[in-house]
């Protein structure tokens, strides 16, 4: 067909209570034609040709819902995805509802025109976060937690045992600036709960360079002696930042050859002075969002060429992607298999990629949508940090429910390296390294573990990048569906 289809289902989501045990599914199923649905069912994902060098065309998943009694419709986003013509691609997102509605629609849409999409096993369907987290604590156990051998020897009597932490292996971070280190209670609180730092402005060029030549880093100095103090470690966010809203104009009004050495120069001047004294760059922030510094140079390798010259300059520092809404199955431009094929390009180019960040900018979270970005990234071998965390919910009970289902879901996964929370980051590794100590009246023994942890806490951040949230309330419902287009 030469136009795009929506696939329309008409139907009651009535009994679908937030946070419960039910199960409310609505499913469509693909016309039959054996050529184009190479599937087995049973369970299996359904396996198909792609399409090689196939153009991608991006496919939305909307809930129409009625809310008035004049029937007026209120579309709802659940999900999106970068699909290839010519095989399957996965669908998976949530939406969150806030009233109980009288009917719902569902609404496949978004395929260019001459695009053709078929639907497989299209289920929308409560969640139940209660559940899921009783499924993460094997896992998490798996992941986090180690055996801990002690070998008293022939100690006579009974023998006392006594575990103590020294420090954490599953950091958390926090977001500082010049302003919050002033505050008392917020220095109390990030002594005494926080591993790492990150600069919310002050390391970033249109903070140390706002007028052509005249550098700033004073007060990126200020926060980087305040953690030396305090013995907390800060990444390196950002040396430079690809949207183009984030560039200073004397920036933009550089020609082709000026850009290049201001490029070049901000590299030297940065890397050079803090060289060894931040653990972790982000070298060209949200490339998958933004190409200001590839289209002005008219150069696609110019990602690779500043990462190997970060690592020229400060070999010993961890370089950083970084990205926003790979996590939430909400944003074509930012899918988990996108960034993993960014990862690899820049590999392919000579770049030594040495770990993955997600902005955690979440709404609705779903811990399996969350679980299978984490899955897909996790096959790129780098490590995962969770750079930022934060909710743009404004009910404080969900957005400690929301906060739960990320943290969990990291914690729970083996991939990921570190959190760190907007305004109160969040970092990790892999639980705490603790020390044990046997005592007995023959002597003492001890030796290290590694012990899972599963208390936090977080502050809440204002002005979050995600997305405006949608006026629902109750539940948080995911949708999962395998899509394949078709160009005629």
């Amino acid at each position: 067909m030469a136009s795009t289809q929506d696939v329309n289902m008409d139907g009651s989501l009535a009994g679908c209570e937030a946070f419960g045990s039910r199960t409310t599914m609505l499913s469509v199923h693909s016309e039959e034609e054996t050529a184009m649905l190479p599937i087995t069912v049973g369970g299996s994902k359904p396996s198909g040709r792609r399409g090689a060098g196939a153009a991608r065309g991006t496919v939305r998943v909307n809930l129409g819902v009625d809310e008035d009694d004049n029937g007026n419709e209120n579309l709802v986003e659940c999900g999106v995805v970068s699909a290839e013509a010519g095989g399957w691609t996965e669908l998976m997102g949530a939406f969150r509802l806030r009233t109980e509605p009288r009917s719902a629609a569902i609404y496949v849409h978004g395929a260019p025109a001459g695009v053709d999409v078929k639907v497989m096993d299209l289920r929308v369907f409560q969640t139940d976060r209660k559940a899921r987290f009783r499924q993460l604590r094997d896992k998490t156990d798996k992941a986090r937690k180690r055996d801990v051998v002690l070998k008293l020897g022939a100690a006579t009597g009974a023998a006392s045992v006594r575990v103590v932490q020294m420090d954490s292996a599953f950091p958390f971070g926090t977001c500082i600036n010049t302003t919050v280190i002033q505050n008392p209670a917020f220095v109390d609180f990030f002594t005494n709960h926080m591993d790492w730092a990150v600069f919310e402005n002050e390391l970033k060029w249109y903070h140390t360079e706002a007028q052509q030549g005249q550098l700033n880093y004073r007060d990126a100095d200020a926060l980087l002696d305040f953690c030396d103090r305090l013995g907390k470690r800060a990444r390196g966010h950002c040396i430079f930042w690809s949207a183009d809203g984030a560039v200073q104009q004397w920036v933009k009004n550089l020609d082709r050859d000026q850009l290049r050495s201001a490029v070049q120069s901000r590299i030297q001047g940065l890397v050079s002075r803090y060289a060894g004294r931040f653990p972790h760059y982000d070298v060209n922030n949200e490339m998958l969002h933004g190409r200001f510094f590839r289209d002005r140079l008219g150069d696609e390798d110019v990602p690779a060429f500043m990462f190997k010259e970060v690592a020229r300059l400060d070999p010993d520092a961890a370089l950083f992607v970084n990205d926003y809404n790979v996590e939430c199955a909400n944003d074509p431009n930012a899918t988990p298999d996108k960034y993993a094929e960014q990862v690899a390009w820049l590999q392919s180019c000579g770049a030594v990629v040495r770990g993955i960040g997600l902005q955690g900018h979440v709404s609705n979270p779903v811990g399996e949508v969350v679980c299978g970005a984490l899955d897909r990234l996790a096959a790129t071998g780098v490590p995962i940090w969770f750079t930022e965390l934060d909710v743009c919910e404004p009910d404080v009970g969900l957005r400690a429910q929301d906060l739960e289902v990320v943290l969990r879901e990291a914690y729970a996964h083996p991939a990921p390296s570190t959190r760190q929370a907007r305004r109160s980051s969040i970092s990790r590794r892999s639980g705490r390294r603790t020390r044990a100590e046997a005592s007995t009246a023959m002597g003492t023994s001890s030796s290290g573990a590694s012990m899972a942890d599963t208390s936090w806490r977080l502050l809440p951040r204002r002005g979050s990048r995600c997305s405006r949230p949608s006026p629902w309330r109750k539940g948080t419902t995911p949708l999962s569906s395998w899509i394949w287009p078709t160009p005629d």
